[in-house]
């Protein structure tokens, strides 16, 4: 049977649709969208061997969602372009509505640290400009050196508890980090409440900030 050019766009969508298909190259998207990575770096965050996060990487740059540059003697991997964002959050969108486990991971874990309603991007570059809120950034320190809201403070999840004094209890706070998903700031969310903080989450995370046209700040 011929194969037609509708067909072999199919079988060319398909081709990215399997490179999707496994949590640790979802995981290793996130991790991207913070900014360029190597495959040592990569591999150590996400838990994985060397050869096997090389592997993932070489699928994702396959079908164009992934692209790298070498430096010295290292090659450094990152997110093609934002629309490689927009596919992951259609992915989510898509998910959450009619995926059961979704649902019931979601009410389970995220909604019991957290189930106000998050504050837009929109909101929080007003209200920082108004310096009304503190913006609290809780990934770890090499992520928010590549690009953060600017003024934002950086606490990273593991040190909380040994800096309160660093933050203001009568100023809210809005803390983010990697996206939508990111355990650390839902974490954060529970921890500071706990304690008597007044603190809600960013809807999102630096990279959909990053992607909306928003300013970013660099360390140094």
């Amino acid at each position: 049977m011929s194969t037609g050019p509708k067909q072999a766009l199919y079988a060319e969508f398909a081709s990215l649709a399997r490179a999707l298909g496994s949590q640790h190259r979802l995981e290793i998207l996130e991790h991207l969208a913070q900014g360029e990575r190597g495959v040592d770096a990569l591999a150590e965050r996400i838990g994985l061997s060397i050869a096997n996060a090389s592997q993932h990487l070489q699928q994702l740059r396959r079908v164009g969602l992934v692209v790298s540059r070498r430096d010295g003697k290292f090659v450094l991997y990152r997110l093609a372009d934002d629309n490689v964002l927009n596919l992951l959050s259609a992915l989510s969108d898509v998910g959450e509505r009619n995926l059961a486990a979704v649902d019931h991971i979601r009410r389970d874990y995220f909604d019991d640290r957290d189930n106000m309603e998050p504050v837009s991007r929109e909101e929080l570059l007003r209200r920082t400009r108004d310096d009304l809120v503190t913006v609290l950034d809780v990934r770890p320190p090499d992520e928010f050196a590549v690009g953060h809201v600017p003024g934002a403070v950086n606490i990273p999840l593991g040190e909380i508890e040994a800096r309160l004094a660093e933050l203001d209890p009568d100023h809210e706070i809005v803390a983010y980090c990697r996206g939508p998903w990111c355990v650390l700031s839902f974490e954060a969310v529970a921890a500071l409440r706990a304690r008597g903080f007044k603190i809600r989450r960013l809807e999102d995370g630096l990279p959909e900030w990053r992607a909306a046209g928003l300013p970013v700040e660099a360390a140094g």
